[in-house]
């Protein structure tokens, strides 16, 4: 008797990506340039894009720190604290007025993570749509949130190596994967630090539209893909806490 091949899972259409200040650039841009590149190929012609914020207002990639490390929710400059280097994205939607049907929603991370502000917005927002959402997607500590959110509860996952007892004390009830590039459970994918994102989003195009769009938009982007999640040289870092 001959076996039928497992299809690939459909194409999506709508991507939404989180942001807040203090946001890593790279968390965000370098998955959103994976997935231009692939936008701009007859396999990802419909993909849409949705940038998802607390309110309109461009956000930032940087936020003032106090001298203990403690994220200050208020922008305004001072003397002693301000990280004011870095760029700013303009939303498209609220969380509130998110479309319905995203498919793809991607969560990257930075030092807004620990703001209590875009804990207060991000976390009841992933909470509310994981569940209707076909692909999950967490760069670097954008697992811190997830976690917060629960959603990662029952399921394999990575974050940044550097940060990690910091990250993972707040998911005790996930399996957290010391060595790994990227961590796939599911609909979950969670990357590890920062450039991992890259290499995640390849692998999650790899998943979706194949194996050779996913070469053909590494390509184009001349980027030496990761094709083993297990690869990861970072994993010494988690030691050294």
């Amino acid at each position: 008797m001959t076996s039928t091949p497992a299809l690939a899972p459909a194409p999506i259409t709508r991507v939404g990506l989180v942001v807040f200040p203090g946001f890593q650039a790279l968390d965000a841009f370098g998955p959103m340039d994976a997935l231009n590149v692939l936008s701009e190929s007859p396999a990802g012609a419909a993909l849409t894009l949705c940038v998802l914020a607390a309110s309109l207002d461009p956000v930032p990639t940087y936020v003032r720190v106090s001298a203990d490390g403690k994220v200050l929710d208020d922008l305004a400059p001072t003397d002693s604290a301000l990280r004011g280097f870095g760029q700013a994205i303009v939303p498209t939607h609220t969380f509130a007025t998110a479309p319905e049907d995203l498919e793809l929603l991607i969560v990257p991370g930075g030092t807004g993570t620990r703001s209590e502000r875009t804990i207060a917005t991000v976390v009841p927002f992933l909470r509310e749509r994981f569940p209707r959402l076909r692909y999950l997607m967490t760069v670097c500590t954008g697992a811190r949130l997830a976690a917060r959110a629960g959603v990662l509860d029952g399921r394999r996952a990575t974050t940044n190596k550097s940060l990690w007892s910091n990250v993972t004390a707040l998911g005790p009830n996930v399996d957290w994967v010391r060595s790994a590039r990227w961590v796939e459970d599911g609909k979950v994918w969670t990357a590890s630090g920062v450039t991992a994102g890259i290499d995640c989003c390849l692998a999650w195009i790899a998943r979706v539209y194949g194996d050779a769009v996913a070469k053909s938009t590494a390509d184009i982007m001349e980027y030496v893909r990761s094709n083993d999640s297990t690869n990861d040289p970072f994993t010494w870092m988690i030691d050294s806490q």
